[in-house]
């Protein structure tokens, strides 16, 4: 049976905290393929500083370069509007039937599992693999979902403390790939 991880995100912008997570997710789910998919627009999030799918997707390319069992799947993209967990999952069920689906979530997202929409489909669907948080406290996942949490490589990076710096004219060289960092340099993103 095909072991596919989910990993959806807004990457804006992809940084190593997300590398890292997908490592883990390889390694301890055993997974074979893992598509890192970005979010037309999450229904969890307002995010104001936003930058085109086309960049996102540009910078994902570059940070994954190489990795033969790491994609880059659009589809939410090219849906738009906001991006829900069950209508990918649901796509992936029918292009991939029989294959054994895990979803990778932070660990803060736990406890909000049953707010998502069509939530016990989703359950049924799809296997839960939760991202640690540095200094968070680990839950139950709510009934109906299934899931583990990953031991990974606990790092307190995030998109918007990227941004952030970027915004203050300070470097991000050391947390986010190097083709990124030229990339956002190049373009004078986030600034």
């Amino acid at each position: 049976m095909q072991r596919l991880g989910l990993f959806g995100g807004a990457f804006n912008p992809v940084h190593l905290g997300h590398l890292l997570v997908a490592q883990a997710a390889m390694e301890e789910l055993g997974l074979d393929r893992l598509f890192f998919i970005p979010a037309a627009q999450s229904p969890f999030k307002q995010e104001n500083e936003i930058v085109s799918a086309g960049i996102r997707l540009r910078l994902l390319r570059l940070a994954i370069a190489g990795k033969s069992n790491w994609e880059i799947d659009d589809q939410e993209i090219r849906r738009g509007g906001v991006s829900y967990t069950i209508e990918t999952a649901r796509c992936f069920a029918a292009k991939f039937p029989g294959a054994k689906l895990f979803c990778l979530i932070g660990a803060d997202n736990v406890s909000r599992l049953n707010e998502w929409r069509e939530a016990a489909e989703l359950a049924r669907l799809v296997e839960f693999a939760a991202v640690p948080r540095p200094g968070k406290m680990r839950m139950d996942f709510p009934k109906p979902f299934q899931g583990k949490f990953l031991n990974g490589f606990p790092l307190e990076i995030s998109s918007s403390v990227i941004r952030a710096r970027l915004k203050a004219g300070l470097p991000v060289e050391n947390l986010v790939p190097r083709l990124v960092a030229e990339a956002i340099g190049a373009a004078r993103l986030y600034v």
